[in-house]
């Protein structure tokens, strides 16, 4: 029997959580796809580090030449939302009709645009988090769980959602397997598009804005509007965004969120896939949705300040 091949698409942070381990549990042949050629290189030249949570170095195959990518059993697709739609259509050509491709990435719509490239799509989230240190060498700053499901309108089969969470899983990244992952996916969207702006807009690491009260509040506020969105849209939570914000707050060390650093860095944020979407799909199911839409407006606002307009 041929040995299952991987490809992770975008091996930054947290895809380079996956593919280390995946490429240590040594059940299949990993790919990694980024276009950070430094860290590519630099894989390919020495393993893959991970130091904190877990410290080992992996060896894996790494490239920034997408045709150097051979037909792969499973994606798991770890860019940036905004990345999404280039990253798939340079890979797409790694998956075949057998092939499933499964997001682990923030927001809610970027399986809608992985599956324009994919017959089958595999729905994901996902909470280990992680930052660069080096070319090569990145850290591991929180464990957590991954929970994946079909992505209902491709309808990709049970079984090889079960079979890539058996893989990861196995290989030190816990992932539940689920008939419906939604619950999972708007949970963690709940809490991102609570924690992500408000820290973005005030420069508060991620615990001092839950500590402190008028912040604290808007966070509570934020996730109430997400709630009822997402009890509209007939999903059921699965868990409590209040508790992962609390839980967070309490993690060691002063964590900034991912929105706050891209906008430190005067990067695009994910705000379109996170409060933007929560706007969106509140608008199809008529339900109000002001603070969300408050803070994708400041959020968008600030993106185009960057670019010096008249």
């Amino acid at each position: 029997m041929a040995r299952i091949r991987i490809c992770i698409v975008g091996c930054g942070a947290v895809g380079s959580l996956f593919a280390a381990h995946l490429a240590r549990g040594g059940e299949a042949e990993i790919w990694a796809y980024d276009v950070w050629k430094e860290h590519t290189d630099a894989i390919r030249r020495s393993g893959l580090r991970l130091s904190g949570a877990a410290d080992f170095t992996a060896t894996l195959n790494a490239t920034s030449d997408p045709a150097e990518l051979p037909r792969c059993d499973y994606g798991i697709v770890a860019t940036k939302a905004i990345h999404t739609r280039v990253a798939i259509a340079q890979a797409a050509h790694a998956f075949d009709a057998d092939s499933a491709v499964c997001s682990v990435q923030n927001g809610v719509g970027n399986e809608e645009i992985i599956a324009e490239h994919v017959k089958q799509v595999i729905r994901g989230t996902t909470f280990p988090a992680g930052h660069p240190i080096q070319p090569g060498h990145i850290g591991f700053d929180i464990r957590g769980d991954t929970w994946i499901g079909p992505f209902e309108p491709t309808h990709t089969p049970m079984r090889k959602v079960e079979e890539l969470a058996g893989l990861m899983t196995r290989a030190g990244m816990n992932t539940i397997a689920l008939q419906d992952a939604r619950g999972a996916q708007w949970t963690k969207l709940i809490f991102n598009a609570s924690t992500n702006p408000v820290g973005a807009l005030t420069l508060l690491h991620h615990g001092g804005a839950t500590r402190f009260g008028p912040t604290g509040q808007l966070f509570v506020d934020l996730m109430t509007e997400g709630e009822q969105v997402a009890r509209a849209l007939g999903i059921e939570l699965h868990g409590d965004p209040r508790e992962l914000v609390q839980k967070a707050a309490l993690a060691p060390g002063k964590h900034p969120s991912s929105m706050l650093q891209d906008v430190l860095a005067r990067r695009q944020t994910e705000v379109d896939f996170m409060n933007g979407a929560i706007v969106r799909w509140g608008e199809q199911v008529g339900v109000p949705t002001p603070l969300n839409r408050a803070l994708w407006e400041l959020i968008k606002g600030l993106e185009h300040s960057w670019t010096d307009p008249d």
